[in-house]
């Protein structure tokens, strides 16, 4: 049970540690938190491409039926967002998914998705988490059952509608895609909606492979040459670059002129295009560009800036009826769907844009008016079991000035968030998924991002 921790996105741990005898504990805890909260209907099990994933979700499925839940099976690995739409959408008790999300093959881990298809809280992984168990099955005359089922054409049927409501057109018929699936989830399934839509696809890594071909399903820049030399050639007839992460919850975008686009750029791209037809605040998260801010003020609407994790982005959006609620890791999703990150409608609404007006053209425009903005991030190796010192230590050595201009607040939403003199920041944070210390910064331009990344780095490394 001391193996098991929840941390931003669920539990996740190298096969070595998560074992099929601990899994089938969480899926014993889920069913006495669903039975303790009175919750009866139906629970969602789904599950990622990797190896034992389909396994892992079978051991999910008994544990449950043994103690009198029907469980809605997924027919094959699908993105985790289709979990939480099944959710909504079946009005079921809950869901569970087995994955990693982007980590290596050699990790696997579950999540827990409420009835509400936003991403569990703390107050109820914790709850999770005091009834591990191993499984306590009732007698076989009062077993749930289980049905599988095909949780895409549901979800996509709903991200056509809300694309098309939003903007008016879900038309992609000029319009060429180059998409990467990484070998996860997001195959079948986010290329099947884009070219529903109409648009002519190109596909790298739709083919399953539980090795994601030796790395992990991350789509960073250094991860996607194959897209981005496709997207940023002239001779090729593709307009536009997706690419998913391996459970297909985040996307990335890479466009004709800048290649891989930031995704704080594309988060302020897509918050000015949802404002041509629509109005609201924008949900951001501590690390998230102030660019969001910017946009904001420009069309008379408010942001509100929460700690790294959907699930605050996701409790904020309802909070503040929220157009829009994303993080710079490229998770995002928009009001009138389920309140979890989503990167297979967030795909739909990138090419929706550009169709509509070149991304690269959208970006230019803000960034003329809003000012240059830089952001990027580092890690410094941090073992799980040390984060909360070094956190807790940081508060005694913040500095007064970093690489030269003075420190004018602190931010303690989530780590320590410097906000400087000259309009720049510097935020360091624990990891919730991995065992590192996050160090981001922004400025206007790279050198002064640098510079301050590694004032991060120094002022961190010595306490780890």
């Amino acid at each position: 049970m001391e193996t098991i921790s929840f941390g931003t996105d669920g539990w996740r741990a190298t096969l070595e540690e998560f074992t099929a005898p601990r899994v089938r504990m969480v899926g014993q805890a889920v069913a006495t938190y669903l039975a303790d909260e009175g919750l009866e209907g139906p629970v969602a099990v789904g599950y990622d491409a990797r190896e034992g994933s389909r396994g892992f979700a079978e051991d999910l499925t008994r544990v449950l039926c043994s103690n009198g839940f029907d469980v809605v099976l997924s027919e094959r690995d699908r993105p985790t967002p289709l979990v939480a739409h099944a959710i909504l959408e079946r009005d079921l008790a809950g869901g569970l998914v087995i994955t990693a999300s982007h980590n290596p093959p050699e990790y696997n881990g579950v999540k827990f998705i409420p009835a509400d298809g936003a991403p569990a809280l703390p107050a109820v992984t914790d709850a999770i988490a005091d009834r591990l168990a191993d499984p306590d099955p009732l007698p076989k005359s009062e077993h749930g059952t289980v049905r599988e089922v095909d949780f895409a054409d549901p979800h996509a049927d709903a991200a056509l509608e809300l694309v098309e409501s939003v903007t008016g057109s879900a038309d992609l018929s000029e319009l060429g895609v180059a998409y990467d699936a990484m070998h996860g989830s997001g195959r079948d399934t986010t290329d099947a909606l884009l070219e529903r839509a109409g648009a002519t696809l190109e596909r790298f890594r739709c083919e399953r492979d539980p090795e994601f071909g030796g790395g992990s399903p991350e789509p960073a820049a250094e991860n996607l040459a194959a897209l981005i030399e496709t997207v940023t050639n002239d001779e090729t007839d593709v307009d536009l670059g997706i690419a998913n992460d391996g459970d297909a919850d985040r996307l990335a975008v890479v466009t004709p002129d800048r290649g891989y686009l930031d995704e704080n750029l594309f988060f302020a791209a897509l918050y000015d295009y949802l404002l041509e037809n629509a109005s609201g605040p924008a949900i951001r998260t501590v690390s998230t560009t102030y660019l969001i801010d910017r946009v904001a003020e420009a069309h008379g609407e408010t942001v509100h800036e929460v700690p790294v994790g959907f699930k605050w982005v996701a409790e904020a959006m309802a909070d503040h009826d929220a157009l829009v609620g994303g993080e710079e890791s490229g998770g995002f999703t928009v009001r009138g769907h389920v309140r979890e990150k989503d990167g297979v409608l967030l795909a739909l609404l990138a090419a929706t844009m550009h169709a509509d007006e070149p991304i690269d053209a959208r970006v230019d425009r803000l960034l003329s008016e809003h000012g240059t903005v830089v952001q990027d991030k580092i890690s410094v190796d941090c073992p799980d079991s040390e984060k909360s010192r070094v956190v807790a230590e940081l508060e005694d050595v913040i500095p007064e000035t970093v690489s030269g201009t003075a420190v004018e607040d602190v931010n303690t939403a989530d780590g320590f968030k410097l906000l400087l003199a000259d309009g720049s920041w510097l935020l360091v944070r624990p990891s919730g998924t991995e065992p590192v210390l996050r160090v981001y910064a922004e400025a206007a331009d790279e050198e002064r991002v640098r510079e301050l990344l590694e004032a991060g780095k120094d002022l961190v490394e010595p306490l780890v």
